[in-house]
């Protein structure tokens, strides 16, 4: 009592921060709760048939294809967007024009809502490029859009570590190299990932950009520039027609279960590096 006479701006601040707190728990766990009591008695087999019809309204080929896109967009994103975080914080000189130029870019890019990657990326690749609506052009856009996320995260994980290593490391006569790859690089791997999995989550989720590039074709694509739909698109299209709305919730629990799955080997892999490490 005398503490909260004493100083009741610091008393305030604190029932703010915990009535935030409890209030954004509280949000989350409505919601998937929600989503859960929704969906969970709508997870039937037939759901998870190998060929989708309009009998079973089966998402096993979204699920497929949602890999297939993760894998595709982190495949083409992610070197290129911690190769440049490296040489911004490795090589660039401190107070470059250029780098500075780039990273209100890169923050700018970020802010963009999605359908105008996809508005980009159905003229680029499915009309200018002849990609039609591809599982290739919706990676490609989806890569695009994730880019500056990873690029950015990257950088500042890097900026994180101390430069002490580095200093250490170029006493001990290794080279910038050496030193970036086998010093700094392992140091920064948890926020890397960190990055990467806030660009999954994007990547998992996003459902306008790929309308208008990879298209809404509901089975498992022959090669790469066959249209198919993710689990995203999947549900959009099935609570847009309105005669299947407890399988879309259904499709969202399965969603929400990938994502969870994700994240946690992520997390797992992120602890291991750094425990490998020190």
């Amino acid at each position: 009592m005398k503490n909260i006479l004493r100083d009741p701006l610091s008393f305030f601040l604190r029932v703010l921060v915990y009535a935030a707190a409890v209030l954004t728990s509280a949000v989350i766990v409505c919601i998937l709760g929600y989503i859960f009591v929704k969906g969970v008695p709508h997870i039937t087999p037939s759901l998870f048939e190998w060929k989708y019809n309009s009998t079973n309204v089966s998402l096993m080929p979204a699920f497929i294809n949602t890999l297939i896109m993760t894998a595709l967009a982190l495949l083409l994103a992610g070197p290129p967007g911690v190769f440049s975080a490296i040489f911004m914080t490795e090589y660039a000189r401190r107070g470059n024009r250029i780098i500075s130029v780039v990273r209100i870019a890169a923050e700018t890019l970020s802010g963009i809502p999605s359908i105008v990657y996809g508005l980009f990326g159905s003229l680029l690749f499915v009309v200018y490029l002849h990609w039609g609506y591809s599982i290739l052009a919706g990676a490609f856009t989806l890569a695009i859009m994730i880019l500056p996320l990873i690029m950015r995260t990257s950088e500042e994980a890097l900026l994180a570590v101390s430069d002490s290593f580095r200093e250490g490391s170029f006493g001990l006569g290794a080279g910038r190299l050496r030193t970036v790859f086998l010093i700094v690089l392992p140091a920064a791997v948890p926020g890397i990932l960190a990055g990467i999995i806030l660009a999954v989550g994007r990547v998992v989720g996003e459902t306008a950009a790929l309308i208008f590039t990879a298209g809404t074709v509901a089975r498992i694509p022959a090669d790469l520039f066959s249209s198919a739909r993710t689990l995203s698109v999947h549900m959009y299209s099935l609570s847009n027609e309105g005669l299947y709305i407890n399988q879309a919730y259904a499709t969202a629990v399965v969603l929400l279960l990938l994502v969870v799955a994700i994240n946690t080997f992520s997390q797992a892999l992120a602890g291991r590096i750094t425990k490998t490490e020190l």
